[in-house]
């Protein structure tokens, strides 16, 4: 049958088969022509080419079917049935390929099969890539569309390719009427009053416009150009943020606001009262008229002057005040008269010029004061000042001018004064240690803060804030007896506030357990609550048969709250149970007591 297929292909009847056979060789696509038995009888270059790695040499004349097995099998199936296999794909080693193949019919019969197959590994590459991008693509317009802003994108040319949904919410405008068309011919066509884009493309930067839409919406739109590696702008990506809802509710907040202010004045000094019993624990009648002058004074720009002991608390009460001042929003100053050196507290104050005495700063420094400026400036410790700072002093208060050490230029600042002393200024002034016109210019509202022995009912409230805090930066939760509260209100407080939260700070260290009882108040000689009762007595002298039955009870309770039953409490006490139970009868005690 070779021969016979040979033969016909060969024959003088076909004179242009060695043609043929050229042509095939010149073709991109790889033919292979057997016979009924498998031989080659045509193998083109494209097909050599291909397959010139294979385990068997391919070459005419050679059997197909020792070249591969499997594709000998579906040769053998056209050789049988007659029917064609058209676009079948193989993934081979060395590439994939598309193949054709198709029945040679001569006379009726089937004496071969023509393979003609390309290979197609380059467009497989080629596809992968697209459908990477594609993929990008996709992802890309999610964003865009999920984008609560609207985005109007334009080519270099002004041309629309792009409009996301959120930019026909807030304009009306379909992308359909828009996508395509060039940005200059909308608005020639009065589609739009005015276009970013092509300022943009005019100018090649950034530009940001308010525009108003069909009247009733405001929106900000920002165009930004994207430039190619020529320099040349490729697009124009538009922002567009719909602000008329934000526009309302400003216009609601400020008519709100016109409303509130009708009710303002009479609500103000309330309001500022309940500020200050957040920060401050007022309890007493002398306390809460210091708040209501307070209050007062902070609505003016007088200098105020707060006296007190030391510890009352005359910085926090300063503080406050100018939290409530119009100059709330700016600088708040302490300076501790007391506490800076005297041959440093000029240059504090003042500030100083560059190269004023050796060790200042290159370029110099503004002082305290200066740094004040707009705000509030709080001088504690007033009294500490020497005259020549006095008189400095002054002409600030006076003048709202000074003159930095080593310098020769006023330097003005817009400064409210608060002083605050723990002397007597009247007796300083009368020995000349203070100047006395200085001193009727700080002293214009005077405020004087009582002390804590003399606010009495604040104590217990003072306590319980002061253990709240504790509790809090310490992760806590101890509680005070009722007793200790009540010990702690009769106690005298020489330091005052600074005391109460010592002492406080003190039983929370030393006490077991969550129950703070009087047993813990650190006190002399461990005496707690009757040395108390003594404190406050002063010069009168208790029996003695009330003080030790005092001592015994407090001894007690604190025993009876440390340990869980009487006899327990008899041993730690070194009493004999009937002894204790006796006592406990004498004095009203329960076990309840612990």
């Amino acid at each position: 049958m070779q021969d016979s297929l040979l033969q016909i292909l060969k024959s003088p009847m076909n004179p242009l088969m060695d043609l043929l056979f050229q042509l095939l060789d010149n073709a991109h696509n790889g033919v292979i022509v057997i016979d009924r038995q498998g031989v080659v009888i045509a193998v083109n270059e494209a097909a050599r080419r291909f397959f010139n790695e294979g385990p068997v040499p391919f070459r005419v004349g050679s059997l197909f079917s020792a070249f591969s097995d499997a594709a000998w099998e579906d040769f053998k199936e056209i050789l049988e049935t007659g029917e064609p296999q058209i676009a079948k794909k193989f993934n081979l080693a060395h590439g994939t390929i598309i193949v054709n193949r198709t029945p040679i019919i001569i006379d009726g019969k089937i004496e071969g099969v023509i393979s003609i197959f390309q290979d197609i590994s380059e467009y497989e590459d080629i596809i992968t890539e697209l459908k990477g991008y594609q993929e990008l693509h996709r992802r890309l317009e999610v964003i865009i569309e999920s984008s609560y802003d609207g985005l109007y994108i334009t080519d270099g040319k002004a041309k629309t390719v792009l409009v996301n949904s959120a930019y026909e919410r807030i304009t009306g405008i379909s992308r359909k009427n828009l996508v395509g068309r060039n940005m200059k011919d909308l608005v020639k066509q009065k589609i739009f009053d005015h276009s970013v884009t092509l300022d943009v493309l005019k100018s090649k930067h950034p530009v940001t416009i308010m525009q108003q839409i069909k009247g009733e919406k405001e929106v900000i739109v920002t165009g930004t150009p994207i430039f190619d590696e020529e320099g040349e702008i490729s697009m124009v990506v538009t922002n567009v943020r719909d602000i008329t809802e934000l526009n309302h509710l400003r216009a609601q907040l400020e008519e709100t606001r016109r409303l509130s202010s009708r009710y303002y004045q009479s609500i103000q000094e309330q309001e500022q009262l309940e500020h200050f019993l957040g920060e401050m624990v007022v309890k007493s009648n002398s306390m809460m008229q210091v708040v209501r002058k307070a209050i007062k004074v902070s609505k003016v720009e007088t200098s105020v002057m707060i006296t007190g002991e030391s510890g009352v608390g005359k910085s926090i009460l300063a503080r406050l005040i100018h939290n409530m001042s119009a100059r709330k929003d700016n600088p708040f100053v302490t300076i501790e008269c007391g506490a800076i050196p005297e041959s440093l507290i000029e240059s504090e104050l003042f500030g100083y010029e560059k190269g004023a005495f050796t060790g200042a700063f290159p370029g110099g420094k503004a002082g305290l004061i200066e740094i004040g400026n707009k705000g509030t400036v709080f001088l504690d410790e007033i009294g500490e000042l020497s005259s020549s700072l006095q008189v400095k002093l002054l002409n600030v208060i006076e003048n709202k001018t000074f003159t930095r050490v080593g310098g020769t230029k006023s330097v003005s600042v817009d400064i409210r004064i608060m002083a605050a002393t723990n002397k007597n200024l009247d007796d300083l002034v009368a020995r000349g240690m203070f100047r006395k016109d200085l001193y009727y210019r700080v002293n214009v509202l005077p405020i004087h803060i009582p002390p804590l022995r003399e606010r009495r009912d604040d104590i217990p409230a003072l306590a319980s804030k002061i253990m709240a805090k504790i509790n809090e930066k310490n992760n806590t939760n101890k509680r005070l007896d009722p007793d200790v509260l009540e010990s702690l209100r009769k106690f005298n407080y020489p330091g005052n506030v600074r005391e109460l939260i010592n002492v406080m700070e003190r039983m929370f260290t030393m006490s077991e357990g969550d129950y703070i009882t009087a047993m813990d108040i650190p006190v002399p000689d461990d005496l707690r609550g009757t040395s108390l009762r003594l404190a406050e007595m002063g010069d009168e002298i208790l029996p003695l048969k009330d003080f030790l039955a005092e001592w015994e009870i407090h001894l007690i309770k604190k025993t009876l709250h440390r340990h869980k039953t009487i006899t327990e409490t008899a041993k730690a006490l070194q009493l004999h149970p009937t002894t204790l139970w006796r006592k406990m009868m004498k004095y009203s005690l329960r076990e309840t007591n612990r």
